[in-house]
């Protein structure tokens, strides 16, 4: 969906489909089909962005053949979708029964990340509708924490450069500008704001910046101003939000029916405690309040004495629309396959009902802060 801010700037709001499992392109099609357009028809809308998640073997695909990546393009035009953002975070095997730590694999010391990630570039070049100003990637930050090094560190800044080179090249030989995102996330080299900037310096910041998932920056018990200020200060661009929302409670006991073996959930307290697993914050009894990295649908509202962070949500909105500062926006609950089963879709129409009221809600809270459709 497209928005305009006060200023008349556009505005591109979707939803990533790393919610669903398909890692080929006969099962990405068939996805648009089964989920995304419903979603678009329950939303009434002419055109419906999607923040497409392409594991690296189908990436690498559609790098390599431009054929390919048009029959996708004509295929997303068919149904009414646009794509200006990728979500090149996971790797693959996404949603596969346990994913944990692997999803961080290959970091950026790797050099399997930074091929994937300019697969996805040049993919993303043909995917662009004419108009959109530039294209977008969002990438994990960096690394997991542990083992990281002064070596690892120089691996990664070298990638980084060379990131920053091949998305120049791609440009000059497609007309097209895109900017990757890399993602604060808890557990990883880059959890903060403060880490972004200070990990950060000195890259091409014409090309690379960061990736605001709203989840994270709650889960950092981070104040959305502050934040925002200190990626201002460091010179580095938002590329991206995504819209995330995470659990909070004072009760933690009450969490018990969202620890599940899929993902990681990664828990923190506002004096700096922290545990890498909810099963883990649980055993150890860490003490509450707790902000758990547990993505829950933004129009969902948790039982008592469960709540969301979606006031954290409301509140860097507010301080994104109001100064401009990203264009980009992209919804994030790939956790709807997880959810206890009395907030879990039994069938691919509820998936399509949840991803369709979150969209809603996300559209309203940035009309509510001046955009409009």
């Amino acid at each position: 969906m497209r928005l305009r801010d006060a200023a008349g700037r556009v505005l591109h709001l979707g939803y990533c489909t790393n919610v669903h499992p398909a890692e080929d392109l006969g099962g990405i099609i068939g996805q648009l089909d089964e989920f995304a357009v419903p979603v678009r028809e329950r939303l009434d809308a002419p055109v419906l962005g999607l923040g497409l998640w392409l594991a690296a073997p189908v990436a690498a695909g559609l790098a390599a053949d431009r054929a390919s990546r048009l029959r996708l393009r004509r295929e997303l035009d068919l149904r009414g979708m646009e794509v200006v953002t990728l979500n090149g975070f996971p790797y693959r095997s996404f949603q596969d029964p346990v994913v944990k730590h692997a999803v961080y694999h290959p970091d950026w010391t790797a050099p399997e990340r930074l091929a994937y990630t300019l697969d996805l570039a040049r993919v993303l070049a043909d995917l662009l509708p004419d108009d959109a100003a530039r294209g977008s990637i969002s990438t994990l930050p960096l690394a997991w924490r542990e083992p990281w090094d002064t070596a690892m560190a120089g691996r990664a800044a070298r990638s980084l450069d060379r990131l920053a080179r091949g998305l120049a090249n791609i440009e000059e030989t497609t007309g097209r500008f895109i900017r990757v995102g890399f993602e604060p996330e808890p557990g990883c080299v880059v959890e903060t704001t403060a880490q972004a900037a200070a990990h950060l310096a000195g890259v091409d910041t014409d090309r690379l910046g960061v990736c605001l998932d709203l989840a994270h920056l709650a889960c950092a018990w981070e104040r959305p101003a502050d934040a925002l200020r200190t990626l201002r200060e460091a010179g580095l661009p938002v590329v991206k939000v995504q819209l995330a929302a995470a659990l909070e409670t004072a009760e933690p006991a009450a969490l018990r029916e969202y620890a599940e073996p899929r993902f990681l959930h990664q828990a923190r307290n506002p004096g700096g405690g922290a545990a890498d697993d909810l099963g883990e914050a649980l055993a150890d009894g860490l003490p509450a309040p707790w902000r758990v990295h547990y993505h829950v649908p933004l129009h969902m509202r948790p039982e008592p004495p469960l709540t969301s962070t979606v006031g954290v949500l409301r509140e860097a909105l507010a301080e994104l629309v109001g100064r401009g500062a990203c264009d980009h926006y992209d919804v994030e609950t790939y956790t709807w396959g997880v959810l206890p089963p009395s907030h879990r879709p039994g069938t691919s129409a509820g998936l399509a009902d949840g991803i369709a009221a979150e969209l809603a809600f996300a559209r309203d809270e940035l009309c509510l802060l001046g955009a409009r459709t």
